[in-house]
This record gives C-alpha cells, sequence and structure tokens, in this order.
C-alpha cells in the first residue's frame, strides 16, 4: 500500500474517474461504471489509495449535491401534470418490486430485514442512468419517456423516506415502543415542517431576489448553492440527514421559473462530486465480503434487469399502457439506482446490514447498470426482432394515448432569436407582428418579459437549450448579441443542423469567419445605419443621388 496525503488521494481519484468516464463515453456506457471500476482498481485490486475523513467528507457532499439536482427536476407543476396512470404505474411498480425483491432474496438465504433492506434496494431504478440515455437518444419527450420520468420522481420520494428512517432506526439508540414511536413522530413532524417551509419560502421569497440573481449567471449558481447548504444546517437543526436537506433545496427551487438553467449550471459542478462518490464507494467496496455471496450478486443483477423488466412491464400493460410504450418505460427501469448505492453506504454504517450485503448491492450495480444501459441503446433493434420472430403478437395492444399521456407540442417551422437586447427584443415583435411563429431566448429573465413569443430562459452556448428550442425544426436561427465567440459558436450549430443564420456584426473584421462558416445573413448595424443616413441627406438634398 502506498501512503499518501490528502492532496495525492484527491488527485488519484480525480485522475482515475476522469480516465474512466472518458473510457465510458467512448464505449457509450453510463460513466458511473467507469467511475466504481476506477475505486476497485485504486482500492481493493492496488490498494493505492485509502479513504480518509477527508476525502469521505468530500464524497459525501457530492451526494448532498446529487439529490439536490434530483429536487430541482421534482417541480409541482410536473407532479399535478403526471396523470393517473403515471402515478398508480409508479405506485404499483414499487409495490411489486419490492415483494418480488424480497421474495427472491428470501430465497437467495438473506433472512430478516436485510432480505427487506435489499428489496428496497432493488425497487429504485437509476435516474442519472435512465436520463443521461434517453436524453443522448432524444427520448425524453416519448410517452415511454416520459412514464420512465414519472415513475423515477416517485422513486426519489421514496428515497426520501428511508433517508429519514435511517436517522431513525440507525442511531444505536435502544428504544422502547413508545420511544420510538415519539421518535418518528417527532422526525418525521420535523420534515413535515420543513417540507412546508421551503415551499412557503420559494413561493413567497425567493421569486424576486432569485429573478435580480438570475442576471448573472456565477450570481444565479452561487446563491443557489447557498440555498442548497442553508436548508442543509436546517435538515441538521431537525435531525434530519443532510441528504433530505439537499433534496428538499433543491425542490424549493424547482418552483422558479428559471429552474431548468440552473440545473445546467450546477450539472458539472455535481458531476465532479458525484464522480468523486462513486470512485469512493469502489474503493471502500469490501470484495473480500463477497466470498460465498457472488452467486446471490450475479443473481440479484439478473432480477435487478429481467425480473424488474417483465414486473414493470406488467404492471404498465396492466394500466392499458400499448405494448411498446410498456416495454420500453419498463427497460429504462431495468437496473438499480445510485441511490441504491447510496443507500448500501449508510444502512452499513448505522448497522442495518453488514459489508457483505453492501458489497452484494454494489456488485448488483456494476452488472445492471452497464447491460440496462446497452439494451435502452439497442431497444428499437431488439423490438423489431422480437415482432419479426412473433414473441410479442400475445401481449395485449392497449388503448390508445389518453389526452393527459401527450408530450407537449414542440415548435416546427419557427424561428429562433437569441438575445433580448434593443435589437432582439425588435426583432421578435416584427416577426410576431407578420405572423411567424418565434421562439427567444436569454439568461435575464427580465428581457423576457412581456415578448410575444415561447421564450427560453437559458445560455444558447449549450448545446441543450438550442435542442430545447427545437434547432433541428427552425427555418431560421437569428443571434441578436455582440458576444464574436457566442456568435461563431452559434454559427457552427446552425451549420450543423442544416439552419440559415443571420448574426448581428458588431467587429467588421469578423465577417469573413462568418461567411466561411456558412452564415446566410449579416446584421450590420454601423452598415444600415450609415445606408439609411446616406439615404435621408440624398431625400433633403443635402447630398448629389
Amino acid at each position: 500500500m502506498v501512503e499518501t496525503t490528502f492532496v495525492n488521494q484527491l488527485a488519484a481519484m480525480v485522475a482515475a474517474a476522469a480516465v474512466a468516464g472518458a473510457l465510458m463515453s467512448a464505449l457509450r456506457l453510463p460513466g458511473i461504471l467507469g467511475y466504481l471500476v476506477a475505486g476497485l482498481v485504486l482500492g481493493p485490486w492496488t490498494g493505492w489509495v485509502q479513504i480518509t475523513p477527508s476525502v469521505q467528507g468530500i464524497a459525501e457532499t457530492g451526494i448532498v449535491l446529487l439529490l439536490f439536482l434530483v429536487g430541482l427536476e421534482l417541480s409541482l407543476d410536473k407532479l399535478k401534470g403526471l396523470g393517473w396512470r403515471v402515478a398508480a404505474a409508479g405506485g404499483g411498480q414499487m409495490v411489486a418490486t419490492l415483494a418480488a425483491g424480497w421474495l427472491v432474496a428470501r430465497v437467495l438465504g438473506f433472512t430478516g430485514g436485510t432480505a427487506w433492506f435489499l428489496g428496497a434496494a432493488l425497487t429504485f431504478s437509476s435516474t442519472v442512468v435512465v436520463v443521461k440515455v434517453l436524453e443522448e437518444k432524444r427520448q425524453l419527450d416519448t410517452l415511454a419517456g416520459r412514464l420512465a420520468v414519472g415513475v423515477l420522481l416517485q422513486q426519489d420520494l421514496a428515497v426520501i423516506v428511508l433517508l429519514t428512517l435511517a436517522g431513525v432506526l440507525g442511531s444505536g439508540a435502544a428504544f422502547t415502543a413508545g420511544a420510538l414511536a415519539k421518535k418518528l413522530v417527532f422526525t418525521f413532524g420535523g420534515l413535515g415542517f420543513l417540507v412546508a417551509a421551503v415551499l412557503w419560502t420559494a413561493a413567497r421569497l425567493l421569486p424576486k431576489p432569485f429573478a435580480w440573481a438570475a442576471r448573472s449567471p456565477t450570481t444565479l449558481l452561487v446563491w443557489s448553492l447557498g440555498w442548497c447548504f442553508l436548508i442543509v444546517m436546517a435538515a441538521h437543526a431537525l435531525h434530519l440527514s443532510p441528504e433530505v436537506g439537499g433534496f428538499l433545496a433543491g425542490v424549493g427551487l424547482a418552483q422558479l421559473p428559471w429552474n431548468h438553467d440552473l440545473r445546467r449550471r450546477v450539472h458539472p459542478l455535481m458531476n465532479f462530486f458525484v464522480a468523486l462518490f462513486f470512485v469512493s464507494f469502489g474503493i471502500q467496496m469490501p470484495l473480500g465480503a463477497l466470498e460465498g455471496r457472488w452467486m446471490a450478486a450475479v443473481a440479484l443483477a439478473g432480477f435487478a434487469v429481467v425480473g424488474k423488466l417483465a414486473l414493470s412491464g406488467g404492471v404498465f400493460m396492466a394500466l392499458r399502457y400499448d405494448r411498446r410504450t410498456a416495454a420500453f418505460g419498463a427497460l429504462a427501469l431495468a437496473q438499480i439506482s445510485e441511490f441504491s448505492l447510496v443507500l448500501a453506504v449508510i444502512a452499513e454504517q448505522v448497522g442495518w446490514v453488514g459489508r457483505d450485503v453492501m458489497a452484494v448491492v454494489g456488485m448488483v450495480g456494476l452488472i445492471s447498470m452497464p447491460v440496462s444501459a446497452c439494451l435502452m441503446s439497442f431497444q428499437e433493434g431488439l423490438w423489431w426482432r422480437l415482432g419479426r420472430w412473433r414473441w410479442l403478437h400475445w401481449l395485449p395492444r392497449g388503448t390508445p394515448m389518453a389526452p393527459e399521456d401527450r408530450p407537449a407540442a414542440r415548435p416546427e417551422g419557427h424561428v429562433i432569436v437569441v438575445g433580448m437586447n434593443t435589437l432582439g427584443r425588435a426583432i421578435v415583435r416584427r416577426l410576431h407582428e407578420r405572423g411567424v411563429p418565434v421562439v427567444a431566448i436569454d439568461t435575464d429573465p427580465a428581457k423576457l418579459e412581456g415578448l410575444p413569443a415561447r421564450c427560453l430562459l437559458g445560455n444558447a452556448e449549450y448545446l441543450s437549450v438550442l435542442e430545447e428550442a427545437n434547432l433541428a425544426g427552425a427555418r431560421l436561427l437569428v443571434s441578436a448579441l455582440q458576444i464574436e465567440p457566442t456568435n461563431d459558436l452559434l454559427a457552427h450549430r446552425a451549420r450543423e443542423a442544416g439552419v440559415p443564420a443571420a448574426i448581428h456584426v458588431v467587429d467588421l473584421s469578423v465577417v469573413d469567419n462568418l461567411l466561411l462558416a456558412d452564415v446566410r445573413y449579416l446584421i450590420i448595424p454601423k452598415v444600415d445605419g450609415i445606408k439609411l443616413q446616406n439615404r435621408l441627406l440624398q431625400e433633403a438634398g443635402l447630398l448629389p443621388s
């Protein structure tokens, strides 16, 4: 074993995460798998790195930020828009998987609370893996994608309940029945109070100061992280776990109108801490404790993929989803969650389970996450082959799509205008007067107010913002910005999408570069102003015609 300082340990973890992440990206596999393998290499396989309290603290911060980002997905409007079938699908899937997972664990020789814990760990699916794959395949807005995400949101709420229970039952103290009931009432009462306080603050106090902060991307990010750790401190004061505080902080900001832009800005920082957490999990994984449990780990991984696929698909078809939607939605849930790994670490720390069970859960994640991601990547081909072999004809066809299940219409044949300065706002209004549909993009919510267009808050440098604006379906991209690097990037994006671009030119020296980027139109106010001035002077007889 190599003795290392904290800085050297941290450097080794970051370097290993970077190499593993790049390799997984090249193989089109989830980065979490690479981080876990990197941790195994640094820890159990070589003994190069030992986890110190400082490094473990950084990893635990990653858990808080991960739950903060998940909370940002949980707006009340999104929950209201799920529809009764998605709500029923989430509840049915969790109950069926918990019961079946418990039964499988019992058959494999696990007893008592350990079997129930494994059933719970198998119940949850990976928000990170599912959203990543669906975004890459541009299927988040399909019915199957919305069904899977709706179920995942409900699972996230269940995770918070389990984390709260872990704080009560894992304190190590012996409780009488009355004392335990009192402790549970106090803890869940504190949780209810914190939820109410966060939602009230988000509705009454946060909109105005955060509207001001949103004008500066850096200020918005710093304020949001400050809010996150403020709620974490409040959770600690109420004897709740920091993970619960991070999640509720995200839920609070999810009610604000610019939560999508905030999510994009927090994402890189969150990725860093999440990578550290999963590398540290791999380092801590007691592979020696798996002796005698390898077959159980493989069997549980098989259940996580095949069993959950069958159970979830059955629940979805029972709710009359068509068989393709049910199959693709169930396939998206056919793995365990990163939160299953988090729960395994916490459960081992508080004494719910032994190190062998934590290792089993880690191995199930190592197997099920990449297998599920690969199956999702090739699901259309698999579905076509199964249909060709007539293996699907016995499945019920389901019912037509219900109105509440239909995705929101995406803009088509529209003009995207980036930058709501005086020029941009004038362009939006002129286009609207001519009956042209417009999507207006800016980083300042105040500049988007009152525009007769579909408004999108965000930085157009992010590809995800242009994808949300449906650049591929636009008839024209207009940039009214005076930021040359951003204009060059937008010209490049437009050329890649095959969409003509009109770019605002401030410095005439960049004209050649823009023309080389196939920019169709150049907006040059200086030249246009000189032309207009000459024409007016000629009409006044002050200049010769």
